[in-house]
């Protein structure tokens, strides 16, 4: 049975990723970061799935902060493939918090590098790349030999993770590979990113629970794929005889208006009713697009999107419809037992 242990298990990528691997046969261990209230709502449904026999997914207390337990949680686990998914990965909120941004994506990467290449060399070694990186992009579309000229502090922690792998692979012989995934998203997508805030707040709108939904650029392009797709592609650079850097993108690319335009007339209601550009929400400086080419992994791992553009819209909106009719049931009968007063 194959080990793979996961940063950043708790995540939308991380959660799509143990249910892959696990299906796969995996015993797929996760790092957890230890606060007052543990975030597991991703992998709940793991635990009591049929792909879960035997107790194969297991946790453990880490931070790619702390070196030590970085080496604790490798000497436990002893796995043969090393998923780095942990990240501060929110692009704007990395303008307020550069430093510690950084710390945990660039650092972070270099704290599992160095634990990996002490234990264990042979570990094959995964790292998440953005299209961040790209930032002012010098070509279109991007593909593994455009430049970088990454445009946040997000961006530029990535492009040091990025090169610090490809360091780690020439001068130490490490199987480590960069994944280079343009923006893919999914219903288990956070809610401050743009994509789920869009459709939280749409199907919130139509159901009366809210009026208003406040975003920053509407015309920024980017090439959105399904994050269930994107896992699979981590794992097959990993089967390949020799560790190579990857884009993974659908080479399609829409705006943040055009994913207003499907959310909103899939629900059969106006956005510009109900949108109003925010200036908190605009970047410092804007990434306007961003449009990915994947032939080589189509090519060389045999891997391609199955999930297109508007299949993507619908799920999402159809799975916050149904968390927007829970919350209004809620709502309902709260407001019932206050008309009815004490008995």
């Amino acid at each position: 049975m194959k080990r793979a242990l996961i940063t950043g298990i708790t995540g939308q990528d991380g959660s799509y990723l143990t249910e892959f691997l696990l299906g796969k046969g995996y015993e797929v261990h996760g790092v957890l970061r230890r606060s007052s209230s543990t975030n597991i709502d991703r992998l709940r449904h793991v635990y009591t799935s049929p792909q879960n026999t035997a107790g194969r997914l297991k946790l453990h207390y880490g931070d790619l902060n702390d070196s030590s337990s970085l080496d604790k949680i490798l000497d436990q686990s002893r796995p043969d493939e090393v998923y780095n998914l942990a990240a501060q990965s929110h692009v704007r909120v990395s303008f307020e918090q550069p430093i510690y941004t950084v710390d945990v994506d660039a650092l972070g990467t270099l704290r599992l590098l160095e634990a990996v290449r002490r234990q264990n060399p042979t570990i094959r070694f995964y790292q998440a790349s953005s299209s961040e990186m790209y930032g002012k992009v010098r070509e279109t579309p991007q593909d593994e030999n455009t430049p970088f000229a990454p445009r946040s502090p997000y961006g530029c922690a990535k492009a040091y993770s990025y090169w610090q792998v490809v360091n780690y692979r020439e001068s130490y012989g490490l199987f480590a590979c960069n994944g280079i995934l343009f923006n893919h998203e999914s219903p288990r997508r956070g809610e401050n990113f743009v994509t789920r805030k869009i459709t939280r707040a749409a199907t919130r709108i139509k159901l009366g629970l809210q009026d208003k939904l406040f975003l920053g650029n509407l015309d920024a392009k980017r090439d959105w794929g399904f994050a269930g797709d994107y896992v699979e592609a981590m794992w097959r650079m990993l089967q390949q005889p020799e560790a190579e850097d990857f884009v993974v993108a659908t080479g399609e690319c829409y705006s943040v208006k055009d994913f207003l335009d499907a959310t909103f007339e899939r629900l059969d209601l106006d956005w510009k009713s109900h949108v109003e550009i925010d200036p908190w929400y605009l970047r410092p400086a804007e990434v306007d697009l961003l449009l990915g080419n994947a032939a080589k992994a189509r090519e060389k791992l045999g891997w391609e999107p199955r999930t297109g553009f508007a299949e993507l819209v619908g799920m999402m909106v159809d799975h916050d419809l149904e968390l927007a009719r829970e919350e209004k049931a809620v709502q309902d009968f709260r407001a019932e037992g206050a008309d009815e007063g004490p008995s």
